[in-house]
């Protein structure tokens, strides 16, 4: 269980690679984070949490780092997973393996956790303590759309913008800082007219849409995140939980 259990929740905040702290997702937690990044792969039927493959190991399980400690905190929290916090909080699932047999044991992994886990059908959605989003080698947009109930959402790319996706299918529009930036965050170093304005619209482009969005491959400094915010980005990736966290408190960036 994360040990500040009374923590101010930053909906901004996500941990990039968050399996890579101590405490996986307990640090994030205990940080405020509402969103947390997992990469999985599928090795002898196990969905296995780790950068690479030769990383992982049978005891570091999704189950076991995230959707069991996941699941205590909400029912010790009355159904959230901070009392005081949104509805839901975001688990990005990053599939490194095969998209279509990983992708199998997944939601069959999801479904044994949908006391927690947000629920998609065709004639809604019904928000809960989770929501799960697929990244990486997922299933496509329409094969998971076609899925009445399920339980994730589409990471999509700019590429899918405009394409008339529903918010309810792909949640969160996601894509590499370097593909509208070259600006590595440098706090004497101000970011062009002309790249700012590109990031800036494609963030309302986003948001017109419905659509969450989240850059990756950030620069991971101060002033790369109050830029973030500045520009309304709803997803802050960090690997520095404490540093990001202290930031969003200090009153130095848009809420």
């Amino acid at each position: 269980m994360p040990k500040n259990v009374a923590v101010a929740p930053l909906v901004h905040a996500h941990a990039h690679n968050d399996y890579e702290h101590a405490r996986p997702l307990l640090d994030a937690l205990d940080n405020g984070f509402c969103s947390v990044e997992a990469d999985i792969h599928l090795v002898d039927g196990k969905l296995l949490v780790a950068h690479d493959r030769k990383d992982a190991r049978p005891d570091r399980t999704l189950q076991s780092l995230y959707l069991d400690p996941l699941r205590r905190t909400a029912r010790k929290n009355g159904g959230r997973v901070y009392a005081k916090g949104p509805v839901s909080i975001t688990l990005l699932i990053d599939i490194k393996t095969d998209a279509a047999p990983t992708y199998a044991a997944l939601r069959q992994a999801l479904a044994q956790y949908k006391d927690i886990l947000t629920e998609f059908r065709a004639d809604g959605t019904t928000p809960r303590a989770v929501t799960a989003i697929l990244s990486g080698s997922r299933p496509t947009v329409a094969a998971l759309a076609a899925e009445s109930p399920r339980y994730a959402g589409y990471d999509g790319r700019l590429t899918d913008l405009d394409a008339g996706i529903a918010p309810s299918v792909m949640p969160l529009v996601s894509q590499s800082w370097s593909s509208v930036s070259t600006w590595r965050g440098e706090p004497n170093v101000v970011i062009s007219a002309e790249e700012r304005k590109r990031v800036a619209d494609t963030v309302a482009r986003a948001h017109k849409q419905g659509y969450r969005i989240r850059f990756w491959a950030t620069p991971d400094t101060p002033a790369a995140w109050r830029l973030m915010r500045d520009l309304d980005i709803d997803l802050v990736n960090t690997d520095n939980l404490v540093g990001l966290r202290r930031f969003l408190l200090s009153g130095k960036s848009r809420p």
